[in-house]
């Protein structure tokens, strides 16, 4: 009855998520926000409820994985099967692409029976994204000249601006912990760097997730040492979401203050922004004694800050000594994973359990922008998976 239910409110949501790439959280209405959301929330119920939610009789999701993952890897693989599509691997290097074969070129020959094509290119700041707008606009054109059956959609599994299967399913598991998106309003989170003893971890995460938490009336505290900062035009999105929405961005540069009163934080180490500038022009050149001599200098200014780590006294700091702990992983743990890292061992224990849960709505989340962007009414979709009663599990 509770699913029966889920799904007729999602009968009334206007959004513009048919037919559309997702790439960007900003670039969607919050309606088609709340409807990922829901649909991703009924989706998992079901899963747990043991009815199968499988719409493909056949077809593939492509997964273009230009950097190293776990989590988002096997969520998108996870994904696909839940909802009935076989998963290949596009590996670069034993494509033609490392023959020089040009993007449009790739695009339209993976995709002749392909639905979804999922893509993480997070390693060069102002190429990531572009490149996934050069694959759809070649897939635009292949589906306009007959050459492809059908358009399949992109998912952006993390670029260089955002990474929103990561802050959406970061939102299920607040909304899950809190009770409602609505009672998210007037909460502190803390997006904080931390400490790492590597220098190029990309800035997607925390401009993904102020980027998204400033549209639900949440009061951000943005903290990070002094040369850390993120791209100004997402910060600059983020104060906008916040002015709009009811809540607030603040930055600051102390770790200490910035958890005062905090109900969730979020510390995680990025590269700077200009830092990242000079990295990617290294990177185009395959400059690689640059990229050692740039590594060992942001290493050395890293280590200044070996303080900004969340332990035991800046968690005394937020609300109650029990702030929310979130995290997208792996963290990098003192004494577990690394020497030195972002978070304390014993206080990354107390909430490591519920780090996976929240992990564990990105399966769902993918699932959900791959059901809205190939049906133009999911609840129309997800009734018709109800009535003809299939089983995951069993006969």
């Amino acid at each position: 009855m509770n699913i029966h239910h889920n799904i007729e409110q999602l009968s009334n949501i206007k959004t513009d998520l048919f037919g559309k790439d997702f790439l960007l959280t900003w670039e969607k209405s919050e309606a088609s926000i709340r409807m990922i959301l829901d649909v991703a929330n009924i989706l998992k119920e079901m899963r747990a409820s043991n009815i199968s939610t499988r719409l493909f009789d056949s077809g593939l999701a492509i997964s273009n994985f230009r950097d190293n993952s776990t989590r988002t890897r096997f969520s998108f693989a996870s994904a696909s099967n839940l909802l009935g599509l076989a998963v290949q691997d596009l590996d670069e290097e034993k494509s033609q692409i490392a023959h020089g074969e040009t993007v449009r070129e790739t695009a339209n020959m993976i995709s002749f029976m392909s639905d979804f094509i999922g893509i993480r290119d997070d390693m060069f700041l102002g190429e990531g994204n572009k490149y996934m707008r050069e694959v759809g606009a070649a897939l635009d054109e292949g589906f306009a000249n007959g050459v492809l059956p059908s358009r399949p959609g992109i998912v952006n599994l993390q670029c260089d601006m955002d990474h929103p299967t990561q802050s959406l399913a970061d939102l299920a598991h607040l909304q899950q912990q809190f009770g409602s998106l609505e009672n998210l309003r007037g909460k502190k989170i803390v997006m904080s760097w931390a400490y790492s003893p590597s220098y190029g971890k990309p800035l997607s995460v925390p401009q993904g997730v102020i980027a998204l938490m400033s549209r639900f009336g949440m009061n951000i505290e943005l903290a990070y040492p002094e040369g850390y900062g993120l791209i100004p035009e997402i910060v600059d999105i983020a104060k906008s979401n916040s002015a709009q929405s009811g809540g607030s961005l603040n930055i600051s540069h102390s770790m200490e203050e910035a958890m005062q009163d905090a109900d969730i934080v979020y510390p995680k180490s990025w590269a700077p922004f200009h830092i990242m500038q000079q990295r990617t022009a290294l990177l185009q050149k395959a400059d690689k004694q640059g990229l050692k001599e740039l590594e060992q200098v942001c290493l050395a200014n890293n280590a200044k800050f070996k303080n900004w780590e969340y332990d035991a006294s800046k968690m005394k700091q937020t609300k109650n000594g029990d702030a929310l702990y979130l995290h997208c992983l792996p963290a990098d743990i003192s004494g577990v994973s690394c020497e030195a890292g972002e978070v304390n061992a014993a206080v990354f224990e107390k909430y490591r359990i519920r780090t996976y849960l929240e992990a564990g709505y990105k399966p769902y989340v993918i699932a959900a922008m791959m059901l809205t962007n190939k049906f133009s009414q999911p609840a129309e979709i997800l009734n018709k998976i109800l009535e003809r009663k299939n089983l995951r599990v069993g006969i």
